[in-house]
This record gives C-alpha cells, sequence and structure tokens, in this order.
C-alpha cells in the first residue's frame, strides 16, 4: 500500500486473501484507494541493490526468518507483559521473558554456529534490524520502569545486542534515550 497526495493505493494480487482483508477494512472506513495489481513474478517495488539484508542460501535465510518470527511473536509480548503488570506479576513476568530469550540464545547458537547473524559481514542484516530496533532500547525501558530487564541471566543476548548498539546506523535511528524514557515513564503512568 501507498499513499500518494491524499490518495490511497493498494498493490495487490486478486487471489490473496490478504489484500481482500485490506479493501475490506479500506471499504468499511470508507476511505477511497486505487488497486494495482501486482504480478507477483515481476515485483515493482522489488530492489536488487547491496546490501543484501538476508542471506542468499535458503535454508539460512528461513533460520533467520524463524528467529525473527520467534522475537516477534515471543519476546516482544513479553515486555507488554512486563509493563501492564506490577509486583509479583511483573517479577514472573521477568522470569518469562529471560525462559524466552535463553531459548532464543540457545537456538542463535545451534543454528549459527561461530557466526552472527545479525550482521552480513559489517552491515546490519535483517535479525539485526528486528532486534536491534527494539531491544537497543533496553536501558530506556529499565530506566522507565526501575527494573532491570535484561540482565546476567541473558548474557549472550545482552552481548549481541550491546554490539548491535555499537553499529553507527543503529545509533542514527533509534529514538533519543531521554525522550524515551521520558514516553515510557507517561504511558506507565497513565496505565
Amino acid at each position: 500500500m501507498e499513499e500518494k497526495k491524499g490518495e490511497v493505493i493498494l498493490f495487490g494480487t486478486w487471489a490473496s486473501t490478504f489484500c481482500t482483508r485490506v479493501g475490506l477494512a479500506l471499504k468499511l472506513k470508507g476511505i477511497p484507494y486505487e488497486y494495482v495489481e501486482e504480478d507477483l513474478t515481476k515485483k515493482k517495488e522489488c530492489w536488487n541493490t547491496t546490501p543484501k539484508l538476508l542471506p542468499e542460501d535458503p535454508y539460512q535465510r528461513a533460520k533467520v526468518r524463524f528467529w525473527a518470527n520467534y522475537y516477534d511473536q515471543k519476546i516482544v509480548p513479553s515486555f507488554y507483559i512486563i509493563f501492564g503488570s506490577k509486583d509479583k506479576e511483573r517479577e514472573k513476568a521477568i522470569e518469562d521473558l529471560s525462559q524466552l530469550l535463553k531459548v532464543f540464545e540457545e537456538g542463535i547458537e545451534k543454528d549459527f554456529p561461530g557466526q552472527s547473524p545479525f550482521f552480513n559481514g559489517e552491515i546490519l542484516g535483517y535479525l539485526g534490524i528486528v532486534i536491534g530496533s527494539h531491544a537497543c532500547n533496553y536501558q530506556a525501558v529499565d530506566e522507565a520502569i526501575g527494573v532491570v530487564l535484561i540482565s546476567e541471566k541473558n548474557p549472550e543476548f545482552l552481548s549481541w545486542v550491546n554490539a548491535l548498539k555499537k553499529c553507527p546506523l543503529m545509533g542514527e535511528t533509534l529514538p533519543p534515550h531521554d525522550k524515551l524514557v521520558a514516553r515510557l515513564s507517561a504511558r506507565l503512568k497513565s496505565t
């Protein structure tokens, strides 16, 4: 989907249930849009420029996507549970997060022995983008809630995140620490 001068363009394919979902939602909301049929064998929005975000090998790509999905589906929601809880509930939620991170650590070690799936050489890779965009803010989260979430219980994860934080592109792109702490603190007070 693309927006131009107040106009919405939905790129899709007629047989895609996902495109149908978006079309239905736009119609329900009364948002006018232009539908553009996309030939999936000749995608218009695909860039073949370097650097590549995913490995060339299909099996390695699948493993990177698996762990990115694990992070998004298991670990990210656990942060929201921590935010919404207090006292004993929060302690349990933090322990649950630690266990999820342990599974992540062990899986990465097993699937990528002796290499970092977070970087493609010296450049950030897809998994580095997924993890870094979220986890590199851990110190702001810790400061806002007054509890250490990523600790020595998960040393590998902590070292990976700290390596990602050293990436200049990450530093340029992450939200400012103080501003994020203020926003998270305000959100906590409103719950």
